[in-house]
């Protein structure tokens, strides 16, 4: 699965311009889970990650590859919850490394989605997310009893690991937060919605594609990523022999 592997390399460039400060995964150190989603009110919240107005960001990226992802851990890019003083802009990012994607294709892009929606089993006590697929955001309201509590982005990171790693597919997972200043969140806004593009041109070319390419709507998405032309005609080269061109 290389698919994402250019946007992985783009995230994390992205990124080089900060320091992150790293904590590898503690299962015991997950933040208090609900259960269930919390509703914040906000005269009880301290502030808002990624609120309207601010820069906002949030996708996942599937890759294979051992180089690119190898760890279960969080990092942070800007200050922790408890030294945030005000609505910030706010970006997550999940790296993912899957093993069995080198096994069966149909399979495997079926349950790309599914391990994907691990984030809406999370429920931290006292962080209220709120996403927004079409627009590719993420908002999260923070209670001022969880900061007295101790709240903090490693407990979080933590939590989400978790949830990943009940799928047995997830071999690693790096979770990513960005809460400083002078990011480009409309790049990586940009990146989510290629992660979006790529996951919805497998699905279908599973539910059988047209395969002349000058009618088909994915064309631009197929042209831009590697491995996606060979993966909708299955056979590489030889479907360019069969009229399949673009």
């Amino acid at each position: 699965m290389e698919l994402y592997n250019s946007l992985i390399k783009d995230s994390k460039a992205l990124l080089e311009k900060g320091t992150a400060k790293v904590w590898d995964y503690e299962p015991g150190r997950c933040w208090t889970d609900i259960g269930s989603s919390e509703l914040v009110l906000q005269k009880d919240a301290a502030y808002e990650l990624g609120a309207s107005g601010r820069g906002s960001a949030n996708y996942v990226l599937f890759t294979s590859s051992g180089e690119l992802v190898n760890k279960d851990q969080v990092l942070l890019y800007g200050p922790d919850l408890k030294d945030i003083k005000g609505d910030v802009d706010f970006a997550r990012i999940v790296l993912l490394r899957v093993g069995v994607l080198d096994d069966d294709d149909e399979m495997v892009y079926r349950t790309l989605k599914d391990i994907e929606f691990a984030k809406y089993h999370v429920y931290p006590e006292g962080y209220m997310v709120r996403m927004s697929p079409e627009s590719y955001r993420e908002q999260v309201r923070v209670s001022k009893k969880a900061l007295k509590k101790g709240i903090g982005f490693q407990a979080i990171g933590n939590s989400y690991i978790k949830a990943y790693k009940k799928d047995v597919n997830v071999l690693n997972a790096t979770v990513i937060f960005v809460t400083a200043p002078g990011f480009d969140y409309e790049q990586m806004k940009g990146i989510a919605k290629k992660a979006n593009d790529v996951t919805n041109t497998l699905t279908h070319i599973l539910e059988g594609l047209p395969t002349d390419c000058s009618v088909c709507s994915l064309k631009d998405i197929c042209d831009e990523v590697e491995g996606m032309k060979e993966l909708h005609f299955g056979v590489g080269a030889k479907g360019v022999e069969k009229g399949h061109s673009h």
